[in-house]
């Protein structure tokens, strides 16, 4: 397929090195609001096409996917745009600021029948699906705690994209949200929330704890930071078991299963890019690993801890 990418920042790099690791993927062209930068990335990774808006790649007919890869406020406007231009969509994580930018990119996507998914690439992680049927397949026993976390430091700086509400920082819409989506994709969406945090100066969180409670008595432990080191692990507890991923848990290269130890050094980014070639080649709008559903519940989840912890993008476009 041929793709285009959406914003030339860091994470747009990264990925973009792995895009180019997938078998049939072409990435034919790149957009940047500044077309110096765009073709700067074209020549850097044999991009044939550079341009100066995002909405003069939109037009290009040859482009059939894209990756948005822009600041978290910008998700919302470029991937409905998109959609409306007839292309299919992988989203950066958050794929929003709020519940109703998710249903609404969601409810665009089934009208114009295009391929939508947030690009939570940690459920492509082969160790990670290990882990993940482990579970299903009821080696541990009920799940009955999850812990996970992901923090480290970073200087408060006026501008900074991690620190800005207007390109929507924070600890939770950034560095949250892989440990909030690990705990749904292991126990569901929860029945109670509980959080407790700091702001910066520039009104988003620093740093959050989170409790995730279930019906059944479960709970999650999550905590993510931006003003201290805390690594990236998690851990799933069961009535016979538990399993440990002790460092990366959102791009996993080792995982201990009940005291047996399983690593890869097949990571990264290029399965998930696989899985979005195969299921728009099939003709599938949602992918079953990381379905719509999924991702307006993971968002539901991330509005309810920011509002207890008192930020708000509401006025954010």
């Amino acid at each position: 397929m041929k793709w285009g990418v959406i914003a030339t920042g860091g994470i747009a790099q990264t990925v973009t090195a792995d895009m180019l690791k997938v078998p049939d993927v072409e990435v034919l062209a790149v957009s940047s609001r500044d077309v110096t930068k765009a073709q700067a990335f074209a020549d850097r990774f044999g991009i044939k096409r550079a341009y100066g808006d995002y909405r003069e790649l939109l037009r290009d007919e040859d482009v059939e996917i894209v990756y948005v890869a822009t600041p978290h406020a910008q998700h919302h406007e470029v991937t409905l745009a998109a959609l409306d231009a007839g292309k299919h969509v992988l989203c950066e994580k958050p794929i929003g600021l709020s519940v109703a930018q998710a249903e609404e990119m969601v409810e665009r996507a089934a009208v114009r029948k295009r391929f939508l998914m947030e690009a939570m690439w940690t459920r492509f992680n082969p160790l990670i699906r290990k882990v993940h049927q482990a579970v299903r397949d009821g080696e541990i026993g009920e799940v009955r705690t999850v812990r996970a976390h992901f923090g480290f430091r970073h200087a408060f700086r006026t501008g900074d994209r991690l620190w800005d509400r207007e390109t929507g920082g924070g600890s939770v819409l950034d560095l949250g949200v892989y440990p909030i989506a690990f705990a749904h994709q292991v126990l569901g969406p929860p029945t109670h929330i509980a959080a407790h945090g700091s702001l910066a100066p520039s009104e988003v969180d620093a740093d959050a704890g989170i409790l995730l409670g279930y019906e059944n008595g479960a709970q999650a432990l999550l905590s993510c930071s931006l003003l201290a080191d805390l690594g990236s692990g998690a851990e799933i507890i069961g009535t016979e078991g538990s399993i440990q991923i002790p460092d990366q848990m959102y791009n996993a290269t080792r995982a201990v299963i009940n005291g047996v130890e399983h690593t890869t050094e097949d990571m990264g980014y290029r399965h998930q890019i696989h899985e979005v070639e195969i299921w728009v080649g099939q003709g599938g709008l949602q992918h079953t690993d990381m379905p719509w559903s999924a991702t307006v519940e993971i968002m539901r989840t991330m509005e309810e801890v920011l509002g207890q912890l008192g930020v708000s993008y509401d006025t954010v476009r």
